[in-house]
Protein backbone atom coordinates (compact mmCIF):
# COMPACT_ATOMS: atom_id res chain seq x y z
CA UNK A 1 0.00 0.00 0.00
CA UNK A 2 1.17 3.45 -0.83
CA UNK A 3 1.41 5.60 2.28
CA UNK A 4 0.41 8.71 0.31
CA UNK A 5 -2.80 7.13 -0.94
CA UNK A 6 -5.90 6.66 1.15
CA UNK A 7 -6.58 2.99 1.81
CA UNK A 8 -10.12 1.75 1.20
CA UNK A 9 -11.33 -1.65 2.42
CA UNK A 10 -14.12 -3.13 0.31
CA UNK A 11 -16.13 -5.89 1.99
CA UNK A 12 -18.43 -7.53 -0.56
CA UNK A 13 -19.30 -11.13 -1.42
CA UNK A 14 -19.56 -10.38 -5.17
CA UNK A 15 -16.26 -10.35 -7.06
CA UNK A 16 -17.80 -8.19 -9.81
CA UNK A 17 -18.63 -5.44 -7.31
CA UNK A 18 -15.14 -5.63 -5.82
CA UNK A 19 -13.59 -5.44 -9.29
CA UNK A 20 -15.69 -2.45 -10.38
CA UNK A 21 -15.18 -0.50 -7.14
CA UNK A 22 -11.45 -1.25 -7.06
CA UNK A 23 -10.95 -0.19 -10.69
CA UNK A 24 -12.91 3.02 -10.15
CA UNK A 25 -11.19 3.97 -6.89
CA UNK A 26 -7.68 3.13 -8.10
CA UNK A 27 -8.25 5.32 -11.16
CA UNK A 28 -8.99 8.16 -8.72
CA UNK A 29 -5.80 7.62 -6.72
CA UNK A 30 -7.00 5.40 -3.88
CA UNK A 31 -5.41 2.17 -2.73
CA UNK A 32 -7.87 -0.70 -2.31
CA UNK A 33 -7.99 -4.02 -0.54
CA UNK A 34 -10.94 -6.37 -0.34
CA UNK A 35 -12.54 -9.17 1.63
CA UNK A 36 -15.27 -11.46 0.34
CA UNK A 37 -17.06 -11.80 3.66
CA UNK A 38 -17.57 -9.87 6.87
CA UNK A 39 -15.57 -12.34 8.98
CA UNK A 40 -12.44 -11.67 6.87
CA UNK A 41 -13.16 -7.96 7.00
CA UNK A 42 -13.39 -7.98 10.80
CA UNK A 43 -10.12 -9.89 11.08
CA UNK A 44 -8.43 -7.26 8.92
CA UNK A 45 -10.04 -4.46 10.91
CA UNK A 46 -8.72 -5.95 14.16
CA UNK A 47 -5.18 -5.81 12.76
CA UNK A 48 -3.29 -2.54 12.50
CA UNK A 49 -3.32 -2.54 8.70
CA UNK A 50 -3.75 1.07 7.54
CA UNK A 51 -7.38 1.53 6.51
CA UNK A 52 -8.91 4.97 5.99
CA UNK A 53 -12.49 3.96 5.11
CA UNK A 54 -14.67 0.89 4.60
CA UNK A 55 -17.23 0.18 1.90
CA UNK A 56 -19.52 -2.47 3.41
CA UNK A 57 -21.95 -4.53 1.37
CA UNK A 58 -25.03 -4.81 3.55
CA UNK A 59 -26.48 -7.99 2.04
CA UNK A 60 -24.05 -10.89 2.46
CA UNK A 61 -24.59 -14.49 3.55
CA UNK A 62 -23.48 -15.63 7.00
CA UNK A 63 -22.84 -12.14 8.45
CA UNK A 64 -24.35 -9.10 6.80
CA UNK A 65 -23.32 -5.48 7.12
CA UNK A 66 -26.01 -4.79 9.72
CA UNK A 67 -24.24 -7.24 12.04
CA UNK A 68 -20.66 -6.41 10.97
CA UNK A 69 -20.72 -2.60 11.33
CA UNK A 70 -21.52 -2.65 15.07
CA UNK A 71 -18.67 -5.15 15.51
CA UNK A 72 -16.30 -2.74 13.73
CA UNK A 73 -17.45 0.03 16.09
CA UNK A 74 -16.42 -2.17 19.04
CA UNK A 75 -12.79 -2.37 17.83
CA UNK A 76 -11.03 0.32 19.91
CA UNK A 77 -8.67 1.60 17.19
CA UNK A 78 -11.42 1.55 14.51
CA UNK A 79 -14.33 3.21 16.35
CA UNK A 80 -14.10 6.40 14.30
CA UNK A 81 -13.30 4.92 10.89
CA UNK A 82 -15.76 6.00 8.18
CA UNK A 83 -17.93 3.04 7.14
CA UNK A 84 -20.20 3.46 4.13
CA UNK A 85 -23.07 1.03 3.60
CA UNK A 86 -23.24 -0.15 -0.02
CA UNK A 87 -26.46 -1.91 -0.94
CA UNK A 88 -28.97 -2.64 -3.65
CA UNK A 89 -31.65 -2.08 -1.03
CA UNK A 90 -33.07 1.31 -1.93
CA UNK A 91 -36.44 1.14 -0.25
CA UNK A 92 -37.85 3.72 2.14
CA UNK A 93 -36.18 3.23 5.51
CA UNK A 94 -33.10 1.36 4.24
CA UNK A 95 -30.82 4.38 4.64
CA UNK A 96 -32.01 4.88 8.21
CA UNK A 97 -31.49 1.17 8.96
CA UNK A 98 -27.88 1.42 7.71
CA UNK A 99 -27.25 4.53 9.80
CA UNK A 100 -28.75 2.85 12.88
CA UNK A 101 -26.30 -0.03 12.37
CA UNK A 102 -23.47 2.50 12.62
CA UNK A 103 -22.71 3.39 9.01
CA UNK A 104 -21.57 6.95 8.36
CA UNK A 105 -23.62 7.10 5.18
CA UNK A 106 -25.37 5.01 2.56
CA UNK A 107 -24.69 4.43 -1.12
CA UNK A 108 -27.16 2.48 -3.25
CA UNK A 109 -26.22 0.22 -6.16
CA UNK A 110 -25.60 0.88 -8.93
CA UNK A 111 -22.96 3.14 -7.42
CA UNK A 112 -23.08 6.84 -8.20
CA UNK A 113 -19.32 7.32 -8.51
CA UNK A 114 -19.49 11.09 -8.03
CA UNK A 115 -21.42 10.63 -4.77
CA UNK A 116 -18.99 7.95 -3.59
CA UNK A 117 -16.00 10.19 -4.30
CA UNK A 118 -17.71 13.10 -2.56
CA UNK A 119 -18.37 10.99 0.56
CA UNK A 120 -14.79 9.74 0.63
CA UNK A 121 -13.29 13.19 0.04
CA UNK A 122 -15.36 14.79 2.78
CA UNK A 123 -14.58 12.05 5.30
CA UNK A 124 -10.93 11.19 4.59
CA UNK A 125 -9.70 13.62 1.94
CA UNK A 126 -7.72 12.65 -1.19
Amino acid sequence: MNENKKNILIIDDDDRNIFALTATLRSKGFSCMSCVDAHQGLQLMESFTPIDAVLMDMMMPDMDGYEAIPKIRQIPHRKEIPVFAVTAQAMVGDREKCLQAGANDYISKPIDVDRLLFLLSTSIGQ
